[in-house]
């Protein structure tokens, strides 16, 4: 099939979706729903498509007024303007036609934990812990924390958050991996730089219909919570870790006081890490058919750096340095980062489908 037959069979989907939607009466159970999601992923694509088609048709129309000496020179110019803009028109169309991860819509499970580095490698995960929850509050989502285990200097061994929103996962997804910190720990009396590390994953977020568990497959077991130095001790037993026996996934909550709500979120947190394994197996078997990807996924690998002495922050990836670490930190630069994985991502999967 030609790419214009193509586009104009999405074109009329996209008006056949418009007289479905519009009356929802008429459709029966989850219809409505289905319909209208496939109404607003096709959006993008028939906007672009139905502009470069006007573009390509207003091009013809300025290549015919270039034969009048009366309009040649205004032809020149609109002609000079269309042959820029059809380009950009062209390529958008083509990211638009990408085939899309099922899981960037998604909302996020955030983890992160503290790796080699003792307290210093602590602090650094909550810094990153913090970075994220400000880019949240920047990108308008909704940042709820679902566990955090502190040290005695308030640095955190581990944290989780549940983050909710518009595209959370494809914006996210990248910020998996190793990241690692540079500087003079405020427990370092001789001044010298020391290396540490953090480790963040970031899980779609499943829901009930993408993995259903077995209740005969889950050991719940309850417990007292503790906190660093005797605080936020429970005198209940309200903490629950629960083991998804076929898998060995385990989560453990004890941040709420009551051990209903802690089962809730340890459930919500195990079902997102179940759905994930399945997603980076399919992820890893797609990628194995392409040339080259955004890092491997491996949660192992050394992602990113946090050069506090020289201010800097380089992405090993894509080779991307930004010498705003402070704005990094804070979340706003944050952006740039993310935006360019986006890009890299998206010139990798175009080149394999030329390929």
């Amino acid at each position: 099939m030609s790419m214009d037959k193509k586009l104009d069979g999405l074109i009329a989907r996209h008006k056949e979706l418009s007289d479905l939607i519009s009356s929802p009466d008429k459709l029966k159970g989850g219809e409505f729903a289905k319909y209208s999601k496939e109404y607003s992923d096709l959006g993008p694509i028939v906007e672009t498509a139905l502009s470069l088609k006007a573009a390509n048709a207003e091009l013809e129309d300025v290549k015919l007024l270039l034969k009048d000496p009366d309009m040649k020179e205004m032809a020149e110019s609109d002609k000079m303007q269309l042959e820029k803009l059809i380009p950009k028109l062209t390529a958008d169309l083509q990211v638009a036609l990408l085939p899309k991860d099922e899981a960037d819509a998604k909302n996020a499970i955030l983890e992160v934990r503290a790796g080699t580095g003792g307290d210093e490698a602590a602090l650094f995960a909550a810094e990153l812990f913090r970075m994220y929850q400000r880019f949240s509050e920047l990108q308008g989502w909704k940042f709820e924390v679902l566990s955090l285990s502190e040290n005695a200097l308030g640095g955190y061994k581990d944290a989780s958050a549940s983050i909710s929103g518009k595209n959370v996962f494809q914006k996210l997804k990248f910020e998996s991996g190793v990241h690692r910190v540079q500087r003079v720990p405020t427990t370092e009396t001789q001044g010298r730089v020391h290396t540490s590390a953090a480790t963040v994953a970031v899980l779609p977020e499943a829901e009930e219909v993408d993995i259903q568990i077995n209740e005969n497959d889950l050991r719940i077991d309850v417990f007292r919570s503790s906190g660093p130095g005797g605080q936020s001790v429970n005198t209940t037993d309200s903490a629950v870790r629960i083991v998804h026996i076929p898998t060995g996934v385990t989560v453990q909550c004890q941040d709420e006081k009551s051990q209903h709500k802690n089962k809730a979120k340890a459930l919500k947190i195990l079902r997102s890490r179940i759905y994930d394994a399945e997603y980076q197996k399919r992820e890893a078997e797609r990628s194995a058919a392409r040339k080259g990807q955004v890092g491997s996924g491996d949660r192992s690998e050394r992602i990113r750096t946090y050069n506090f002495p020289q201010g800097r922050v380089t992405d090993h990836r894509i080779n991307m340095t930004e010498y705003n670490i402070d704005l990094v930190m804070d979340g706003s630069g944050l952006v740039a980062f993310c935006d360019a994985l986006m890009a890299e991502d998206q010139a990798e999967k175009l080149a394999t489908l030329k390929d």
